[in-house]
């Protein structure tokens, strides 16, 4: 653990009203599952103990000249392993016995430290990467190094990169380890991959989906599912991208993507996975305090741990299908009759109308009128003049009539024949004698009553004339010639 001995104040500040920040924003934006089961992600859990291997480190700062210890703290992964790891934030106090959780570097105080990548060189060319301790100090051109003196300079050289302070080892020969490693850093990219996370940490949706996906990142070759046991009771599984069911003898790879399989009849409810492997964690990785404000580490060793991670999955209930809407029924063929009288015709003429849907048939005196939906069918039933009718139309699949029409065809034919016989009398302008003698008789026995005026024989009547007038011409003759005598 470092001894220092006056807190920054600043940093201290800064990183308080980051908190706050950070705190007001998640409770802004969490959803309630996320708010009520927090789910983790991912990545180690470990209990930060004692700084075990270290040495004097002197930070000079402001004119100021102060004596900490620096080196390697051991922490204890919760599942079982052990994790070796440097401070990274030397204006935060050690907090002993507090868990701390696997992160990456945004999420840790390297967020946007340019030189981050230095201190992974770091990592990977010294102490207790480098166990040989006789070959580093050659390189570096020491005597020898003890493994006390190989982490104060190690730690020294990282918070030079971690929080840009002046810190040098008291000892000689650790103080060479930390020039050396000041001076030949590189950077190297941040681990690719954390030894186990699950992203994300918690999915939602409604009874029927498939919620997800939820894809798994690990270092390690694969990890090992294990559904929470409450969700075969809610008929929800656990399937890969192509809905093949994933089970506990499922081996799952880095880059899998899982989804929580709900059936559609489920209530709203929610449930989970978890996913376990026992790897060794990335060196590099930074390690935070999970409930507490307490100093950054990273990782520079580790031995094989077990690490776990839990996704978890909210749905609502798939809402009720709603009914289809019944077929509006097909409006009912309605029969209607109308009906007129034609003298040109000499009868009735009906008018047969469909005012519903589908076809309907009339029948009159025993004939079928089929009439199509909402048309109209004239027929014509004949009627003698100035004698009474009666005509009944049937309805379809009816035994009554649905109209019957009774009348009188009354047609005046009298203004007709006038006519015809007054059109006789103007081509023949000799006016017609009067009938003499009694009334026309219809046999034989009675005496033949001579006729004026009633004959149709004009050839006769000439003959008649001219004999006449023949006679009346011999008369006159005669006289004339008796009287000379």
């Amino acid at each position: 653990m470092t001894s220092v001995r006056k807190r920054v104040v600043a940093r201290l500040a800064a990183t308080a009203l980051a908190t706050a920040l950070f705190a007001a924003g998640t409770i802004a934006t969490a959803g309630p599952a996320v708010a009520d089961e927090n789910p983790r992600n991912g990545g180690a859990t470990a209990t930060l103990g004692e700084l075990e291997t270290y040495d004097t480190v002197v930070i000079r700062r402001g004119g100021h000249r102060s004596e900490v210890s620096g080196g390697l703290f051991t922490m204890e992964v919760a599942g079982g392993g052990t994790v070796k790891t440097y401070c990274i934030d030397f204006g935060t106090r050690a907090r002993t016995g507090v868990d701390y959780k696997e992160v990456g570097w945004d999420a840790s105080s390297l967020a946007g430290n340019a030189n981050a990548g230095k201190i992974h060189w770091i990592l990977q060319n010294s102490y207790p990467t480098v166990d040989d301790l006789d070959a580093l100090a050659g390189k570096v051109g020491a005597p020898s190094l003890t493994p006390q003196q190989a982490a104060a300079g190690t730690q020294a050289a990282i918070w030079h990169f971690s929080d840009g302070i002046d810190a040098m080892p008291k000892n000689r020969k650790a103080k060479k380890l930390t020039e050396w490693l000041k001076k030949n850093a590189e950077d190297l990219a941040e681990p690719d991959r954390p030894s186990l996370e699950l992203n994300p940490a918690a999915v939602g949706g409604q009874a029927g989906d498939r919620l997800g996906p939820v894809t798994v990142s690990t270092s390690a070759d694969s990890v090992v599912i294990t559904p929470d046991p409450g969700a075969a009771g809610l008929g929800v599984n656990i399937v890969d991208a192509a809905g093949e069911l994933v089970t506990e003898d499922t081996p799952v790879t880095d880059g899998t993507e899982l989804f929580f399989d709900v059936p559609a009849d489920a209530g709203a409810d929610s449930t989970s996975f978890t996913a376990t492997v026992t790897t060794t964690v990335p060196l590099g990785r930074a390690f935070t305090g999970i409930e507490h404000e307490t100093q950054t580490m990273i990782l520079a060793g580790s031995t094989d741990s077990a690490v776990t991670a839990t996704a978890t999955a909210n749905w609502a209930a798939a809402p009720e299908p709603e009914p289809e809407p019944e077929p509006e029924p097909e409006p009912e063929p309605v029969g209607v009759v109308n009906a007129s009288e034609t003298c040109v015709d000499g009868g009735v003429q009906l008018e047969l109308t469909n005012a519903g849907g589908g076809e309907y048939t009339f029948t009159v005196g025993g004939e079928e009128i089929t009439v199509g939906a909402g048309a109209t069918e004239t027929h014509f039933v004949p009627a003698e003049n100035k004698q009474p009718y009666t005509i009944e139309v049937f309805g379809q699949d009816a035994e009554e009539p649905v109209a019957t029409f009774t009348g009188v065809l009354d047609c005046d034919t009298s203004v007709d024949n006038e006519d015809e016989g007054e059109d006789e009398g103007d081509e023949d302008n000799t006016p017609a004698p009067a009938s003499t003698g009694g009334s026309a008789g219809t046999g034989n026995d009675g005496p033949d009553l001579a006729e004026t005026g009633s004959s149709t024989n004009p050839a006769l009547y000439g003959g008649i004339a001219l004999a006449l007038l023949i006679a009346g011409g011999a008369v006159v003759f005669f006289l004339r010639k008796k009287a000379k005598s």
